[in-house]
């Protein structure tokens, strides 16, 4: 099938169908071409190139496996960003395997195919969506799509050797992205067959990640980690309730993940069967790692049993300002706290969160240095269920008031009167940019000693403070309390009305 004979097949296409859009109608064609496959698949030689992603739109649609995997062979662009096509919670095994088969083709040739430019296989399902609306007909640019390195799925990364030299990979080949979520069980298929071609190709696949998701420390997935460019990694989630003895296997592919943005670690418990050597020795080694995270800018760490007495440790060997922390639900000393507000680079630092940390029994001294530190960049602070009661945030007020960039200000749970919550309103009026305030149920409207707010009381006080923001002219500022029940735990809004929980509602 020629050039010339495959246009004639899409003229005649076109002048069969009256249709108005020029897009629909070039859909129609490459779904009317493939009730050939056979034909279809021989008119790739001589496709233009503008109609192949349309045609494989349509047999990624269709599932037609066979065409899929000749197209991959004769992709014309650097990537494929065939996840974008992807819906969530449908399986896609047979398309992958095909796109992936057709990667093994491409990559047991001795002599690349004349159109050979595919680089990189993107099987992410929330990026490059634009690439498909544009050729769809939706978006009017088509022309920045053709250029190779916007193509790309993100920048070329510099793999740096010992001798500081660039090294570059092998000429032929190919990068598989995927996000993995590693847990319990057995893999999902379409893993399973990528890990096996990567172990066939010996370097000529490699499998890139930009978001891993570990749910267990499994010897299967250690092995699989083997497999990933550690490199490619920037968004990593650990939640595995581990014990230390479990962290030490993972630590070692930590510090690999030279181009990591965001870091959440969480639930990890002390291990009662080890010495407080080891312990030490393997608090030691795991921080050590973030030496080798040139590029992190988010850090979560919550329930995280070795952070008390460990904080400086871990905070000495940080090498770039954070923009967000979230330290929660850890126990920190009054030392840890003091190493905290000193030794955080807080240059670009925007959100900071010490939800659950208890700050009853601790000077408010620390808090206030860090805030004050932190005062020209800080957008959204998070205080929830951390003790405070009125004299701290009293001894906290002038700071934020300082605070030019907050946006958010959440202090929920903390035992807090009216009286206070009112002067904090008059500290903060000032602030331009705040938009929200998420504050406790003031101590007065609790009903008894279980903790139960009286619904009536409280909805007094939120009236009394959208007042005063009428009158000091934020009407627009939303300042709304939140409480958990008693029973459940779950939280119940006033904003102005109560948003009740059940138990609440079953009474």
């Amino acid at each position: 099938v020629d050039r010339r004979h495959l246009q004639g097949v899409f003229q005649s296409r076109f002048i069969r169908m009256t249709f108005p859009d020029p897009g629909r109608l070039v859909e129609l064609a490459c779904q009317s071409l493939l009730t050939d496959e056979a034909m279809a698949i021989a008119a790739l030689e001589s496709l233009p190139v503008e109609l192949f992603p349309p045609l494989f739109v349509a047999a990624f649609a269709g599932r037609h496996s066979k065409t899929l995997k000749v197209m991959v062979q004769a992709w014309p662009f650097p990537c494929l960003p065939m996840g974008a096509l992807m819906k969530e919670q449908q399986p896609y095994h047979d398309t992958i395997q095909a796109a992936l088969d057709g990667l093994d083709v491409l990559l047991s040739q001795a002599v690349r195919p004349r159109r050979w430019k595919l680089q990189v296989l993107d099987l992410q399902k929330n990026v490059h969506q634009d690439f498909w609306t544009v050729w769809s007909g939706t978006k009017s640019s088509m022309c920045s799509l053709l250029e190779p390195e916007l193509a790309q799925p993100r920048k070329k990364r510099q793999r740096v050797d010992g001798s500081g030299a660039r090294v570059k990979p092998p000429s032929a080949s190919m990068e598989v992205f995927i996000d993995l979520s590693l847990k319990e069980g057995t893999p999902d298929k379409s893993v399973s067959y990528l890990i096996k071609k990567i172990r066939q190709k010996r370097g000529l696949l490699r499998l890139c990640c930009q978001k891993l998701k570990i749910s267990s420390v499994s010897m299967q997935n250690i092995r699989i980690l083997k497999m990933v460019q550690l490199d490619s990694v920037q968004d990593l989630e650990v939640n595995c309730t581990w014990k230390l003895s479990a962290l030490e296997k993972f630590t070692p592919y930590l510090g690999q993940m030279g181009n990591l943005h965001r870091l959440l670690l969480s639930h990890i418990h002390m291990s009662s069967h080890i010495t407080l050597e080891q312990e030490e020795q393997c608090v030691s080694q795991f921080t050590s790692q973030f030496l080798s995270l040139l590029h992190l800018q988010e850090l979560g760490l919550d329930s995280v049993a070795f952070l008390q007495g460990h904080l400086d440790q871990l905070l000495r060997c940080l090498k770039t300002p954070l923009e967000t922390l979230a330290i929660t639900n850890c126990l920190l000393s009054g030392v840890d706290l003091m190493h905290l507000s000193q030794r955080l680079n807080v240059s670009q630092l925007k959100d900071l969160s010490l939800t659950g940390v208890n700050l009853t029994s601790v000077s408010s001294e620390p808090l206030q240095v860090l805030l004050e530190r932190a005062s020209a960049t800080l957008q959204d602070l998070d205080l929830d269920e951390c003790g405070i009661m009125d004299h701290e945030l009293t001894a906290i007020m002038p700071i934020l008031s300082r605070c030019s960039q907050l946006t958010t200000f959440s202090f929920c749970g903390n035992p807090i009167s009216v009286a206070v919550l009112e002067d904090l309103l008059r500290h903060t009026i000032g602030l331009s940019k705040l938009s929200h305030v998420l504050y406790p149920t003031p101590l007065e409207s609790y009903q008894d000693v279980h903790g139960n707010p009286h619904v009536g009381v409280l909805a007094q006080v939120h009236a009394r403070l959208r007042q005063m923001l009428q009158e000091l002219g934020r009407p627009n500022v939303i300042w709304f309390s939140a409480s958990r029940c008693a029973d459940c735990g779950d939280r119940t809004f006033y904003d102005p009305d109560p948003i009740l929980c059940p138990c609440y509602m079953s009474v």
